[in-house]
Parts: structure tokens; C-alpha cells; sequence
């Protein structure tokens, strides 16, 4: 009789193809699955019974900023909780390596939302931050991006003037040293302060290695609101030039000027998507989280203060409410207001819309979207309001993410794909966390698998950490 190290019995299974569910048993064995069928017969180490709740592939986050996470809260709660076992971590410009040159003090926002305290910043290459995934792995996988923002810091004495060529060559050594360690792209953050000085020329100069290692072009573009449509044609320009696909993080129209206009680029996004690789991805709120500035406010309905180092107990409060000038709470994080709910909804029951949480794991009052994202889109957007059937949901974060980057053993349940697994109540998930209380593990989740690791059941991390850095494969 065959014996497996972990069968998940009576599940409906979801397979992230967007195909029928259907009723199955799933077999696990040396970390892949093994088999997937009516398993009576067969035994294992640990029997899973999932009668009632669905077997999906482990959530995939598309788009987070774990970079650190990964090595100081390796159990990765805020992430497992809501059944993701993979996140693309280094997005917006943001990674952790490489630091040759260290870190300024203070921390140049918005890498500060990294680590403020800088000393997380240590590893000289990439490859240095790869090993020591690897030798200390977190209880999720990840595939990494190397961030542009963090390559000018290391490069250039001074952010507020396009980079000279010979900065320009030193920062695509350094891209091409963290695609050659297992960078799956170069990330920019070109709304930022530090990288709104560099024009198109320069990142599609950095981004050249990307080519030779088949990586991807993923950007926090440089206007999500009134200039919206220029800078999608520039992430277009961009991507064709290097001849890279292209991945557009957090769609979103900003500022009330712009509500509605989700109709606009999804529009153009389709229309380019038939001569070049494109993809996209969305939180499911109407509220941004980054760092907290004056002009950022100016466009939003409501700001809510995420933290401030000079006066930390102000971390939660409404601004307007706050009797402290903003210029004395800096350095600070916020959540802004600024978009429309039908533009959300819009934007995530686009076809081709990956779903990414954006969460900021460090802030003391974080944006629900770091516990809620994924139980948010199975609940209040598949079931509550049937926006998608829940196979195209499950697809969104699973089999689609995988196809985008690469990922080529995950994102579906059959035979000889890695074991990433999660199961739940479709019936009851839901998210938990709030703006009021953001940190609340999801409703709904009854087991999640990594690599034929069980690392959270009966609400709480097993403290199993079988995680792996993922390549992406071309």
C-alpha cells in the first residue's frame, strides 16, 4: 500500500487554472505533490480531513515589501495567516541589497520602510542577502527584485539629478550581479523622491541586464493620477526597449480628479497587451499606505497616520485630528483615501489582474491590507459581492501570479508541483483586520502548506520554516 508523508482528504479542490472545482484527495510526498485523486486506500504520516473547505495553491502575493520580514518575523504571520506561502518581495524601487556602500543615517525614505534603524541594510551584494534567505529561511518562499531607488543610493552622492553614465554603468553591474544571484527583475519607484529625478533614458540604461536573464520590469509608476496615461505609455517604453515583459504594481487612480478613469487604462493596457508582455496588479481598498508628506494629503480625502519616530504616539490617529504640525512628525507613514470603490472594482475584475497586498509590515499601525488582502478578495468581493466566481479569485492569486514571474512548480494543484497549499472555509474567510484594529489574523483559513510543511494551523504558526528563494524561470 503506498504511504505519503501528508494527505489532505475529502477537499474540494480549486485547482488555480480558473477550471470547475471538484472533489478530491491530495497526496504529498518529499515536498511536491504526489498524487490527486480518490485516495481511500493510501496512507500517511499526517491526514489533513478538509471535508467542507476547499484545497486551494498557496496564495502568492504579488507585491509585498517582506524584504526584512522574512529574516526578523520569519514565521510570517500577517502572510500565512490569510494562506499566502510565496511573496514577491524588493517592489517600488525598495530591497534590502545590495548595500556596498551601507546605509545613510537616517534611512533615505522610503527605504526606511524597510528597517528605519538602517542596520538591516548589511549585505554588501545580493548574493550575500540570497545565502542568507537560504540558510535562515522564513516559513514563506519568495522571488526577489532588486530595486532601483537602492541602486542609486549606493551609487550617486546626490538623488535629485538624472545619474551619469558612469553611475549609470556601476548601478547595472550591480543589476546584473542581482539577477545573476536570483533576482527575478528590477523594480523602480519612480513616484518616489528619490527617483523622480531619473528619466526614462537612465532606468531603461539600468535595466539592460534584465534581458540576458530574462527577468521582468516592475514599477511603482511615476504618476498614478492626473498624468496617469503618459506614464503607463512610459512603463510600455520602458519594457519594449529593454525587451522585458512589464508588470505594473497597485493599479490605481489617485485623487478624486481622476475617480472613473480606470475605464481609460485598463483600455490602453489591453490595447499594448497585444504587442508586448504586460501584467498588472491591486490591493482591494480604497486607501494607499506609504510614507507621509504634504502632498500626498493635498489629494486625499482622509489621512491616518501609520507612525512617526519623533512622536510615536500619534501612530493610528486621523491627521486631522492630530494638534502637531505634519513637518514635526516626519520622518512618518500615512494611509491615504484617494480612490473610488468602482474604480477598485474595476481594476481587480480586469482579466488580467493579479492580486498583491502592498502591506508595510513595519508600521506600528499598519494598513489592514497586510493581514486582510487575500481573505478580503475571496469574501467580500467573490462571495459577498460576486464580483468573480471563486475559481477566477483563487486564479488571481495563485496559477496567474506563478505565469507572470516565472514561478513554474507553483501556483496549481496537480502532480509534480511543489506542495503549497492552502485550505479554507469559502463559506466563512473573510478579513478580520480593520483600519481601527489592522492587525487580525483572517477569518477562515484552516491550514496552510509549504513545501509539504504544515506552517499554520488551528490558528497559529506551527513554527515549521521550510521556505525557499524561487528563480524565475524564462
Amino acid at each position: 500500500m503506498d504511504r505519503y508523508d501528508l494527505v489532505v482528504r475529502n477537499a474540494t479542490v480549486i485547482d488555480g487554472t480558473r477550471a470547475p472545482r471538484y472533489q478530491a484527495d491530495i497526496a504529498v510526498s518529499g515536498g511536491k505533490i504526489a498524487a490527486i485523486g480518490r485516495l481511500d486506500q493510501v496512507q500517511a504520516d499526517l491526514d489533513i480531513d478538509a471535508g467542507g473547505k476547499v484545497a486551494a495553491p498557496g496564495f502568492i502575493d504579488s507585491h509585498t515589501h517582506d524584504d526584512r520580514l522574512m529574516l526578523s518575523s520569519p514565521d510570517m504571520a500577517a502572510k500565512v495567516s490569510q494562506g499566502v506561502t510565496t511573496v514577491i518581495a524588493g517592489n517600488c524601487g525598495c530591497s534590502l541589497a545590495p548595500a556596498p556602500n551601507g546605509m545613510p543615517s537616517p534611512v533615505t525614505p522610503p527605504l526606511d520602510l524597510l528597517d528605519e534603524s538602517g542596520r538591516w541594510f548589511r549585505f554588501k551584494t545580493f548574493s550575500d542577502y540570497v545565502a542568507q534567505l537560504a540558510a535562515t529561511p522564513a516559513a514563506t518562499n519568495c522571488a526577489l527584485l532588486v530595486g532601483h531607488t537602492m541602486l542609486r543610493l549606493q551609487t550617486m552622492d546626490n538623488l535629485e539629478r538624472p545619474a551619469s553614465k558612469t553611475e549609470i554603468g556601476r548601478m547595472r553591474e550591480l543589476a546584473d550581479e542581482a539577477l545573476a544571484a536570483g533576482a527575478a527583475g528590477v523594480s523602480t519607484g519612480l513616484y518616489y523622491e528619490p527617483a523622480v529625478a531619473a528619466p526614462t533614458e537612465e532606468v531603461i540604461d539600468v535595466c539592460k541586464p534584465l534581458a540576458k536573464h530574462h527577468g521582468l520590469y516592475v514599477t511603482h509608476m511615476r504618476d498614478e493620477g492626473a498624468n496617469i496615461l503618459s506614464s503607463l505609455e512610459e512603463t510600455f517604453r520602458i519594457g519594449r526597449e529593454v525587451g522585458v515583459p512589464v508588470v505594473v504594481s497597485h493599479h490605481k487612480l489617485a485623487g478624486k480628479p481622476n475617480h472613473g478613469r480606470s475605464a481609460e487604462t485598463l483600455q490602453l493596457i489591453e490595447a499594448r497587451m497585444k504587442s508586448q508582455p504586460i501584467s498588472l496588479d491591486c490591493y482591494p481598498y480604497c486607501a494607499s499606505s506609504t510614507i507621509l508628506s504634504a502632498s500626498r494629503v493635498t489629494v486625499a480625502s482622509k489621512t491616518l497616520v501609520t507612525w512617526s519616530k519623533p512622536h510615536p504616539e500619534v501612530a493610528g490617529m486621523d491627521l486631522a485630528e492630530i494638534k502637531i504640525p505634519l513637518e514635526q512628525l516626519l520622518p512618518a507613514g500615512a494611509i491615504y483615501f484617494s480612490m473610488d470603490e468602482a474604480d477598485v472594482q474595476r481594476i481587480l475584475s480586469f482579466e488580467h489582474t493579479m492580486i498583491g497586498s502592498d502591506g508595510l509590515p513595519h508600521d506600528a499601525a499598519p494598513h489592514p491590507r497586510l493581514w486582510g488582502t487575500f481573505p478580503r478578495v475571496l469574501g467580500h468581493y467573490a462571495r459577498g459581492l460576486g464580483l468573480f466566481p471563486l475559481e477566477t479569485a483563487v486564479h488571481k492569486m495563485t496559477g496567474l501570479t506563478a505565469r507572470t514571474f516565472g514561478l513554474k512548480d507553483r501556483g496549481i494543484l496537480k502532480s509534480g508541483m511543489a506542495a503549497d497549499i492552502t485550505i479554507f472555509d469559502a463559506g466563512q474567510i473573510e478579513e478580520a483586520a480593520t483600519f481601527a484594529k489592522p492587525i487580525q489574523p483572517a477569518k477562515g483559513i484552516d491550514t496552510v502548506i509549504v513545501n509539504g510543511a504544515v506552517i499554520w494551523r488551528d490558528g497559529k504558526p506551527t513554527g515549521a520554516r521550510p521556505g525557499q528563494v524561487l528563480r524565475r524561470a524564462a
